[in-house]
């Protein structure tokens, strides 16, 4: 994964990323005018710096988050956490869950998990890695910070979709039923305090 990359190579591609442009709740059409919808977590602040547990050095094990009350109509929710900053064409997509029900208004600490066909009315999908559940942030060492937005959408209808569905399949599927949407931003980032000379000793 994205750990490996040298530090050398992580600093040089720095400049190079997806772009903020590109993540789903930018896409043009989708949102709209849709209202806000309040989006949290108890393990990080908005623009704070995710906990090692919830990332490719830690546990690896996805975080809880929470949200308020929908707008009238709601019949489900949709949750896509993307990466910009990744060095890829695309951000790179660490969770998919679709149909959320209705009457939910949090995921537990590792709740985006390999799930099969989908359980307690709600599928886990697929991430960029074409594996279910979540995808831990392992951005490169030395290439900066990473944002990570934690997109969540208050959705009119739910259609049907294949089990374990991916990015475009959701976004697809979200046209034009997007009631609310919910952005949460956490950070994450390696290799950015490594001393770059000799270190200098302070005079006797």
């Amino acid at each position: 994964m994205l750990q490996h990359v040298p530090h050398w190579l992580g600093h040089l591609l720095q400049g190079v990323r997806a772009g903020a442009d590109k993540l789903v709740i930018a896409g043009a059409g989708l949102v709209g005018d849709a209202p806000h919808l309040a989006l949290s977590s108890p393990a990080f602040a908005d623009g704070g710096r995710l906990p090692i547990r919830f990332t490719g050095d830690g546990d690896g094990v996805s975080p809880p988050l929470g949200w308020g009350e929908p707008p009238a109509g709601t019949a489900g929710f949709c949750l896509v956490v993307e990466d910009p900053d990744a060095p890829t064409p695309s951000p790179l997509v660490h969770a998919v869950v679709w149909a959320i029900p209705a009457d939910a208004r949090r995921l537990a600490e590792g709740a985006i998990a390999p799930d099969g066909s989908g359980r307690s009315g709600q599928d886990v999908g697929r991430n960029s890695f074409r594996g279910e559940g979540w995808l831990p942030p392992d951005p490169p060492t030395g290439h900066g910070p990473h944002s990570y937005a934690f997109q969540l959408f208050a959705l009119s209808a739910l259609p049907d979709l294949p089990a374990d569905p991916g990015r475009a399949e959701v976004v697809e599927a979200m046209a034009d039923r997007v009631l609310a949407s919910g952005l949460l931003i956490g950070t994450y980032s390696r290799g950015e305090e490594r001393p770059v000379g000799p270190a200098v000793l302070a005079p006797a």
